[in-house]
């Protein structure tokens, strides 16, 4: 398969990249960084990184921020920055994956377990992660040509414990190697509308 994997710089990105490079042809995007560059929140970007990789077979996201901060302090520009980038971001690229996919295509998203098990100062997070989880469910029932959509929910990772490990006590760490899994799941089985949780 052809496969482009946005975010590819990143913890989970990278981990991604190795599980399916053996296997596939994998191109590497990020907003700076890779064989191309693409800013999901902009979808005009996004179509213009369709127009350079042509047809591909699965699309994966690895890609998007979220605000953190106390919710009594938190201001409505703070809280639309994940909804602009992690949620309309991802929500860009299968908008326009879905016209340009193979037939049988899938696209692959990413939320988070902060969907259902909230921590502080994680409103924004909770919130963006539950609205894709809903995104992935609605719009599997609808996707044409036998194109799949999935979601992989990741709690913290192992690699991440030194930035974000203070919201996260009680939480067991995953290594993003064993999240990786998921996404390998999503391209390369035959479900859709799920939500693979690595927890």
């Amino acid at each position: 398969m052809k496969i482009i994997v946005i975010g590819a710089s990143g913890t989970i990105g990278q981990a991604v990249v190795k599980q399916l490079t053996d296997r596939h042809e994998v191109i590497s995007v990020g907003k700076t960084t890779g064989q191309f560059q693409a800013d999901i929140t902009d979808i005009n970007s996004v179509r213009a990184l369709f127009e350079q990789v042509d047809k591909v077979d699965a699309v994966v996201a690895t890609a998007g921020t979220a605000h953190f901060g106390p919710l009594q302090e938190m201001t409505p520009e703070q809280f639309r920055v994940g909804l602009s980038d992690k949620l309309m971001g991802q929500v860009n690229l299968a908008l326009v994956a879905q016209h340009l996919l193979n037939d049988g295509g899938s696209i692959t998203l990413t939320s988070g377990s902060l969907s259902e098990h909230p921590v502080r100062m994680g409103a924004n997070a909770s919130t963006v992660n539950a609205a894709i989880d809903g995104y992935v469910r609605a719009a599997a029932i609808e996707l044409p040509r036998g194109i799949r959509i999935n979601a992989v929910s990741p709690t913290i990772l192992e690699e991440s414990l030194a930035s974000y490990g203070s919201l996260f006590y009680g939480f067991e760490a995953v290594p993003a190697k064993r999240v990786a899994l998921a996404y390998s799941r999503s391209v390369e089985g035959a479900q859709t509308g799920q939500i693979y949780k690595v927890w």
